[in-house]
């Protein structure tokens, strides 16, 4: 009997193996979001292996433990690809950046977020699914009265980009073709240095081949762009994802590792980075944080700083 379990278990977790590490195959979309997760189920395989172990000591079930292992190393790898280094950890960052997912039916929660908005002394605000703050945007245009989004109503408050100073340039446009208005590009003056600003919003992974066209909108977007930039939004995507580390490998992005997981926001530390900003350089962030709580979205907000190469800006834009 224990024979029987033995390898019905091994045969199980051979396969699960085996569909994780097609990554290293093919970056087929309908398995995109399960490599996302490779950390998680890998460190699920080691468990799964020990069990297999303990009902019977074979060799092969040696063999899984090492390819589980290796899953969850090479997934940690991964993400320290995009770690930006401590070369400005001590620089007086230039602007602040929010970041959040208000999502689309959180209406009741809808003061609360405009109060978190407000108290995070962000410089820019970047804010998806806006819609339940429809009601409470003359408030928070009296502390941003710079904004992107929302000047239709309700039903064209999707992005909404708040800011402090005035934009340099503004530009809505959309990625891929399953929705629209998703991208907004603009820039800002910070003490004399322009900040180019990219707001984008992608498609679930695992709708069809939807994320692959949008990335690949968003990288002509962003070729287009020079000088210092920053990138933040909703990914649906972690940083492992393979077509995702080929778009930040291409666009020189950089960002903070480990990320603050932000989805499900109820899991806390335990779930995934699909939520996301990144710099590209002279731009750095030197601090990269999770607010703790998601006021009833399933993604948690993120609230970054960044300095420049060189150090040549001496305090915060405020």
């Amino acid at each position: 009997m224990r024979n029987i379990i033995y390898w019905i278990l091994s045969a199980f977790l051979t396969l699960a193996i085996a569909i994780v590490s097609l990554r290293y195959v093919t970056n087929f979309w309908l398995l995109s979001f399960v490599y996302s997760f490779q950390i998680h189920l890998g460190v699920l395989f080691v468990a799964v292996s020990l069990v297999i172990l303990a009902v019977r000591r074979h060799v092969y079930g040696f063999i899984l433990l090492l390819a589980s292992v290796f899953l969850i190393a090479h997934g940690v790898v991964m993400l320290r690809e995009f770690s930006e280094d401590d070369r400005v950890a001590d620089a007086a960052p230039i602007f602040r950046l929010m970041s959040f997912n208000v999502a689309i039916d959180n209406w009741k929660n809808s003061t609360a977020i405009t109060d978190m908005v407000l108290a995070s002394n962000a410089d820019v605000v970047n804010l998806l699914e806006a819609k339940p703050l429809t009601f409470h945007l003359q408030q928070l245009f009296k502390v941003y009265p710079y904004h992107i989004g929302c000047d239709h109503g309700k039903d064209s408050c999707d992005t909404l980009l708040l800011s402090k100073r005035p934009f340099v340039t503004r530009q809505v446009a959309s990625i891929g073709s399953l929705r629209k208005d998703r991208l907004v590009i603009s820039s800002v003056d910070f003490g004399g240095q322009t900040v180019n600003l990219v707001s984008a919003h992608l498609s679930k992974p695992y709708f069809d081949d939807y994320q692959m066209g949008e990335l690949e909108d968003l990288g002509k977007a962003l070729r287009s762009i020079s000088g210092p930039m920053v990138l933040a939004g909703d990914f649906n995507s972690s940083a492992i994802a393979p077509s995702i580390q080929g778009f930040l490998r291409e666009q020189k992005l950089k960002t903070i590792a480990p990320e603050p997981a932000t989805w499900p926001s109820g899991a806390g530390a335990l779930g995934i980075a699909i939520d996301h900003i990144f710099a590209r350089a002279p731009l750095r962030p030197t601090s990269l944080k999770r607010f703790e709580d998601s006021l009833g979205s399933n993604h948690s907000g993120l609230i970054a700083e960044f300095a420049l190469d060189g150090g040549d800006q001496s305090s915060a834009a405020r």
